[in-house]
């Protein structure tokens, strides 16, 4: 059975994305391309963002440290450290509004 520290691994990140020019720092906590359920953790520095991309099948958004914000054309959504949110259907946006960090669950079918 393997176990990860969020706590340390949310550190960890955020010291990570401090440092690099992007501003943002991620990896694969389970799964993989081959597997039908992925987590990512992600961090991003105060005001960076991933740009709008394309949503996966399912996914969910779960906020580990700071605020961001999630926009889906008209829609946007703005979450703390505990806020749970389902990602729509549709391309979307994610924006750091502190340091942040969140845990990406996507399910696919490998």
């Amino acid at each position: 059975m393997e176990s990860t520290s969020l706590t340390v691994a949310v550190e960890e990140h955020l010291a990570k994305a401090r440092a690099c020019s992007s501003g943002r720092a991620a990896s694969t906590l389970h799964g993989g391309h081959q597997h039908d359920l992925r987590q990512t953790l992600i961090a991003l520095v105060d005001g960076n963002s991933l740009n709008e991309h394309e949503s996966p099948d399912e996914a969910t958004l779960q906020v580990l440290h700071g605020q961001v914000r999630l926009r889906a054309g008209d829609e946007s959504w703005e979450g703390g450290a505990g806020d749970y949110l389902v990602i729509p259907p549709a391309r979307h946006d994610l924006t750091a509004l502190t340091d942040a960090a969140v845990l990406l669950t996507v399910a696919t079918r490998a």
